[in-house]
C-alpha cells in the first residue's frame, strides 16, 4: 500500500473537524480542538456579595372605602370604651367651658376647692392624680384670675389652704352648671338609672 504524504494527511483531518455533522449549525461545528488553549466552561453569574433572597410578602386585603371597619377587638376592652366615652364628653366639655377659660384639670382642680375650702396642694394632687409642679402652674392661673387665694392651713403650719374668692364661686357655680348639663345632652341614650349605674362600674375601676 503506498504511503500518502504528511501533509495530505494533515488537511484530511483539518476537513474531518471542519466538516459538520448532519443536522448541526454552523456554530455548533467549533470543536474544543478549535477554541484558545485554557478556555473554560462559561459559569453561571454569582449573586453579588451581601445579597440575599427576600420572599415577596403576600399582598393583603385592601380596605375598601365605605367598607365597615372590623373594631369588635377594640370594643371589648374597656380602656378603649372608657377612652371613647371620654373624648365624646370632652369634645363638647371643651366648647362650652371656653366661656369660662377652663380646662378639664383647671375645672376639676377649682370644683374641689370649692367643695373643700381650705383644701391643700398635696390632697390636690393625691385626689386628682396631679405632679405637683404640673398644680403650681394651675394654682397659679387661678390666683392671677383672682379665683383663689392661699391661707395658712389652721392645722398645719408649714402648708397654706387655698381658698375661692367671691369672683371664683360665682364661676364655678356657673360651670358647674353648664357641666351637668352638657353631661346630660352627651348621654342622652342613657337613662337616668343607666348614667348612674354607668359611673357607679367606672369608679369600681379607678377607685
Amino acid at each position: 500500500m503506498a504511503k500518502l504524504p504528511i501533509r495530505s494527511l494533515r488537511m484530511g483531518a483539518r476537513q474531518a473537524r471542519a466538516t459538520p455533522a448532519p443536522g448541526a449549525s454552523a456554530n455548533e461545528t467549533t470543536s474544543a480542538a478549535d477554541k484558545p488553549a485554557g478556555a473554560a466552561k462559561a459559569s453561571p453569574p454569582r449573586a453579588k456579595a451581601g445579597s440575599h433572597h427576600t420572599p415577596q410578602a403576600k399582598p393583603t386585603a385592601v380596605q375598601l372605602p365605605g367598607e365597615r371597619v372590623d373594631t369588635s377587638y377594640l370594643e371589648s376592652l374597656i380602656g378603649y370604651n372608657a377612652r371613647r366615652a371620654a373624648l365624646a364628653v370632652i369634645g363638647v366639655f371643651l366648647e362650652r367651658m371656653a366661656v369660662y377659660q377652663l380646662r378639664p384639670v383647671d375645672f376639676s382642680a377649682l370644683s374641689l376647692i370649692h367643695h373643700n375650702a381650705g383644701i391643700t396642694s398635696r390632697q390636690l394632687c393625691s385626689e386628682l392624680g396631679i405632679l405637683p409642679p404640673n398644680l403650681v402652674g394651675i394654682i397659679n392661673s387661678f390666683e392671677r384670675r383672682s379665683l383663689v387665694v392661699r391661707r395658712p392651713h389652721p392645722n398645719d403650719g408649714r402648708a397654706q389652704g387655698l381658698h375661692m374668692t367671691p369672683t371664683g364661686d360665682a364661676l364655678m357655680l356657673q360651670a358647674e352648671a353648664t357641666a351637668s348639663a352638657l353631661e346630660q345632652d352627651v348621654a342622652s341614650k342613657l337613662s337616668n338609672a343607666e348614667q348612674k349605674n354607668l359611673m357607679k362600674l367606672l369608679q369600681k375601676v379607678y377607685l
